[in-house]
C-alpha cells in the first residue's frame, strides 16, 4: 500500500521566508527501512526542480513527491480447533515501512536562508512520513484487538473468513484514514509550514542577540 503524498514547492517557502511544509493497542510492531534520493542546487529554483526530478514517484510515470513511505502489513493468525470449537489462538501483527527521504549534495555552497529553509521543510517531510507510519501501526494494533476478540466457530474454515472479512475492514480504513490524513496535511500546510519558519527565523535571530550582548 502506499498513500499519495503532500508535494511541495520549495520556491513558494523561500517566499513565505521573505514576508516575514493483524493487534492490541500500541502492541503492533514497526519496522523501518530509509532510503535517500539526491538533491541537488544551491537556490530554491534549483532544489524544487531536483525534488521533482529525483523524488520518489508512487505511480509509473507519475508525479514525483519530495518524501514517501510505503506501507506493508504482516499478519499471521494461529487457530486451535479443540474438537468442539476453533478459536483463534494467537495473532500478530506488525508494519513494514520503507520511508524515501531527499538527500541534500550541495548545502555548503548555498546561503544560510537556503539552509534554514531547507532545513525546516526537511523536518517537515519526516513528521509528514513518520505520521503516516503512525496511522498504520494504530491500524495494525486494530486489527490484532479485532481478531482476538473474534467469538469461537463450529469450524476452522468460518473462522478463517470471518478473520478475512474483519481485515478487509481495518485495511480499507487504513486507506481512508490515510488519505483523509494527506487531504488535512494538503489544506494545512501553507499555513503550518510558514509558522514552522517564523519559529525558525525568530530562533536563529534570539542566538544572534545573544551572540552580541
Amino acid at each position: 500500500m502506499s498513500g499519495k503524498y503532500l508535494a511541495l514547492s520549495l520556491t513558494g517557502l523561500v517566499l513565505l521566508s521573505g514576508t516575514l511544509m493483524a493487534t492490541q493497542a500500541d502492541a503492533a510492531s514497526v519496522t523501518r527501512k530509509y532510503r535517500y534520493f539526491p538533491v541537488y542546487g544551491t537556490t530554491a529554483e534549483q532544489l524544487d526542480k531536483s525534488l521533482a526530478k529525483n523524488g520518489p514517484k508512487l505511480d509509473d510515470g507519475g508525479e514525483s513527491h519530495p518524501g514517501a513511505t510505503k506501507i506493508a502489513f504482516n499478519a499471521r493468525v494461529k487457530y486451535r480447533f479443540d474438537g468442539k470449537y476453533c478459536r483463534v489462538s494467537d495473532v500478530n501483527a506488525n508494519v513494514q515501512a520503507t520511508i524515501s527521504l531527499p538527500s541534500w549534495k550541495s548545502r555548503r555552497r548555498a546561503s544560510a536562508d537556503t539552509r534554514m529553509v531547507w532545513d525546516v521543510l526537511v523536518k517537515d517531510i519526516r513528521r509528514h512520513e513518520e505520521s503516516h507510519i503512525v496511522i498504520a501501526r494504530s491500524h495494525a494494533s486494530d486489527l490484532e484487538r479485532r481478531i482476538r476478540g473474534m467469538r469461537n466457530e463450529r469450524d476452522c474454515a468460518t473462522l478463517r473468513a470471518n478473520v478475512d472479512k474483519i481485515t478487509e475492514s481495518v485495511f480499507a480504513s487504513h486507506d481512508k484514514a490515510q488519505q483523509y490524513f494527506d487531504r488535512v496535511e494538503t489544506v494545512n500546510f501553507e499555513t503550518r509550514f510558514e509558522r514552522l519558519l517564523t519559529n525558525s527565523l525568530e530562533k536563529r535571530y534570539a542566538q544572534q542577540q545573544k551572540k552580541k550582548s
